[in-house]
């Protein structure tokens, strides 16, 4: 069992309140539902943020350091991937956001999809360039990408 990694996404791109209660939305639900993750097991926390009022996904690094710090005071050494999903946003700057955070807040780890994927509502789209924009942005940094292809989703 030693070698199991569970990689716990609380949030993901599609779920709303809407769809069901239990997803988290604001800051304090998402570093509550991942500090119950990792007191089961959970290793990785792979984060997406969302707008607090209408619970939309978003990509705002305010959030993602809010997230972080609150999971970084009772889980130090939780591994943490903030998503760049290009799902609903395309340009590669604000989807590379999250990784100029510093110090505690700076994320272990950022997704990186080596291809563009369809779901039943849109597209993630993910052109060469901005695959190589955010795994060298990924490397200035010293954040370890955390990649999957569409064979894998």
């Amino acid at each position: 069992m030693d070698d199991l990694i569970i990689n716990f996404a609380p949030t993901g791109m599609v779920p709303t309140k809407e769809h069901t209660p239990h997803v988290p939305i604001t800051v304090t639900e998402i570093v509550d539902d991942v500090l119950a993750a990792c007191d089961l097991g959970a290793g990785i926390a792979h984060l997406h943020t969302r707008d607090a009022l209408s619970g939309a996904p978003e990509v705002n690094p305010d959030t993602f350091a809010a997230i972080i710090e609150g999971i970084r005071r009772h889980a130090p050494d939780l591994v943490i991937c903030v998503s760049l999903s290009g799902r609903n946003v395309t340009d590669p700057d604000l989807r590379a956001a999250p990784l100029n955070l510093d110090g505690e807040l700076k994320p272990d780890m950022g997704s990186l999809t080596l291809s563009s994927l369809n779901f039943v509502q849109q597209a993630s789209v993910n052109s060469p360039s901005t695959i190589q924009f955010l795994a060298r942005r990924m490397h200035d940094r010293a954040v370890c990408p955390s990649w999957r292809s569409s064979t894998s989703a």
